[in-house]
């Protein structure tokens, strides 16, 4: 886990009480490029950017962590973004943590994926 912050760094506190806090985000993708990208689009001054390189222990620390939002890519490595997805989701500690998905690969790969995902209840 890499993690880049404003000059001050925030203690971790829940959701609510963080509101005019810097805000957490937490990046899930094994891509340096993607990782780059992200940290030069978001204010560095304005969110504190962690930066998880491997999806195996995403969900744990995405719940230690309780950040604003998380960018998920849906293929990392050997875990897939939708085993990492539906656990946030199932969690009722984490279910309100928005999460942008997105990937890398043809959309036609993962259709079928999405399309359980939504049957599950699990994507609104």
């Amino acid at each position: 886990m890499r993690t880049r912050t404003a000059a001050t760094r925030t203690t971790l506190q829940p959701i609510a009480a963080r509101r005019s806090a810097t805000q957490q985000v937490v990046v899930v993708n094994g891509s340096q490029a993607i990782l780059a990208m992200v940290e030069t689009v978001l204010n560095p001054g304005r969110y504190n950017l962690v930066f998880l390189e491997s999806s195996a222990h995403a969900y744990s620390e995405i719940k230690r962590i309780q950040p604003n939002l998380v960018i998920l890519c849906m293929r990392v490595e050997n875990v897939q973004g939708f085993q990492v997805l539906s656990m946030l989701k199932l969690d009722k500690e984490t279910r309100d943590i928005p999460v942008v998905t997105f990937t890398t690969e043809d959309e036609s790969e993962s259709d079928s994926e999405w399309q359980d995902f939504r049957m599950a209840g699990l994507q609104n």
